[in-house]
């Protein structure tokens, strides 16, 4: 068996260099593909369905039919017209970093296996740690697939710490307008929904501070334990951020655990105006933020920071006999202990090298475009007779929909053309451009992060919607 996956070097190398070729040219032509891929189940089933096959094939033979059949059978989320959920812009340093990780298998959970890869991931996280205005020395973090996972992660610290052992009295707090991966977090971890208190947000889509206080004053009264909130530093509907400094009065005041979920408006730090939004971060005792969003990561990397490394060590911490010769001394982290996973990729090292390589400015610059971006879309919205904008622009997302002055169209007309409008762009493939719902509107949004979109990129498209909107009214 020894040789049986073996393959001779030179082979390796031809193989090796044809896929590097075809990601370099991916991205040397990006611009010019179509963001859209649609296809049914039946589709895909036709094309792919198989019992695993007894006998190999050529690797070539194999290749070709990826990027015949699923490369063109997926979103381009890093197109510069994929406007909708979260892009993902990626960098091309970091996508050839993850190609070494994987490549060198290099595993990233303890000292002992990769010092290398353990250092860098504190070398990263103290960078972030620096951003975000926490405490280097006493502070840590990890990375995790995404913000799903490090909202779990943060919440399983957070009952640890403030409820111990007996959580069955405890509330947690979120706002209507709250990531659903919260949601999802607090259902795992065995919380009822009599536990959850969803406060309403105003017409802003912040936390209604009031209701807040009232919500937790009624629950001491009953005798229940309020112990966290869960703030949102940019929410992916509307970008919008929470009163932190407010909330975190609230948590102080009440000895609650006050967590962030920056996963999409985190990184938005870089820039001026976006620091000056998020004020009140640092007075979090554990943040989420995204990398594979706004720090222009592939994915997947999230991440997650907390006031002091302990309360990760102290909540996650196993010491099986396996493992019992490979500890090291307190310096030498062992990152499987500040998390759920044991076995960990390196995911450190494409954000390592992509900043290494392009330097922290290029970021800021990024960071800081993509805000006044738009911002001047919604300038160019708001000289229009034909838009109406619903939500402005917050941390490079706006709301808006199609309602030409003059049509004298009811809510449930205006609400019909912008779906139908949706439609019409993702059925021509030339740009990612859903609707969301903001009070009881349908509304198009556009989240605008990626350096590579221009204003005429988005001019562009929003000509396109309006002559789908006057084909529409018109009955066309």
């Amino acid at each position: 068996m020894k040789g049986r996956f073996d393959i001779p070097l030179d082979e390796m190398k031809s193989y090796g260099y044809k896929i590097v070729d075809l990601i370099a040219e991916h991205w040397a032509t990006l611009e010019n593909k179509k963001p859209v891929s649609t296809a049914t189940r039946k589709e895909m089933d036709t094309i792919f369905l198989q019992e695993a096959p007894e006998n190999g094939m050529p690797a070539n033979e194999v290749l070709d039919f990826v990027m015949e059949n699923v490369i063109p059978n997926s979103n381009v989320t890093s197109h510069p017209k994929f406007y909708s959920f979260v892009p993902g812009p990626s960098n091309f340093i970091s996508t050839m970093a993850d190609s070494l990780a994987t490549g060198f298998n290099v595993f990233s959970g303890g000292w002992i296996v990769s010092a290398a890869a353990a250092e860098l991931e504190i070398v990263t996280m103290n960078w972030l740690l620096k951003m975000f205005n926490f405490p280097v020395k006493q502070g840590g973090g990890i990375f995790t697939s995404g913000g799903s996972m490090a909202n779990l992660t943060a919440l399983v610290t957070a009952r640890r710490i403030k409820c111990g052992d007996d959580f069955s009295k405890a509330v947690i707090y979120l706002s209507d307008q709250a990531h659903s991966s919260n949601i999802k977090a607090i259902r795992v971890l065995g919380f009822k929904k009599e536990q959850i208190r969803i406060i309403p947000t105003d017409f802003e889509f912040k936390i209604g501070i009031n209701k807040l206080k009232n919500a937790i004053a009624k629950d001491k009264l009953e005798g229940l334990q309020p112990f966290c909130f869960i703030a949102s530093a940019g929410t992916t509907n509307t970008g919008t951020v929470d009163p932190l400094h407010e909330i975190a009065d609230i948590c102080e005041d009440e000895n609650m655990w006050f967590h962030v979920d920056g996963a999409y408006g985190g990184a938005a730090i870089l820039s001026k105006k976006g620091s000056r939004a998020l004020r009140g971060i640092e007075r979090a005792d554990s943040l989420t933020v995204d990398p594979h969003k706004w720090f222009y990561q592939p994915y997947e990397i999230g991440c997650l920071l907390v006031k002091d490394a302990s309360w990760l060590s102290n909540t996650f911490s196993e010491k099986p006999e396996y493992l019992r010769d490979i500890e090291g001394n307190e310096s030498e982290i062992n990152f499987y202990d500040y998390g759920i996973q044991l076995t960990r990729r390196l995911r450190a090292l494409k954000f390592y090298m992509s900043i290494k390589t392009y330097g922290l400015e290029a970021f800021r610059d990024a960071v800081s475009y993509n805000i006044q971006l738009t911002e001047n879309v919604e300038a160019h919205l708001r000289e229009s007779r034909e838009w109406e904008v619903i939500s402005p622009a917050t941390l490079a997302v706006i709301n808006f929909r199609y309602n030409p002055i003059g049509a004298d169209l009811n809510e449930k007309e205006i609400d019909a053309i912008n779906q139908q409008i949706s439609q019409r762009v993702m059925e021509s493939k030339e740009a990612v451009l859903v609707t969301t719902i903001l009070n009881k509107q349908v509304v198009l949004r556009m989240c605008l992060i990626n350096p590579k979109t221009s204003m005429d990129d988005v001019l562009e498209t929003l000509q396109q919607c309006e002559r789908f909107g006057k084909d529409i009214l018109a009955g066309k």
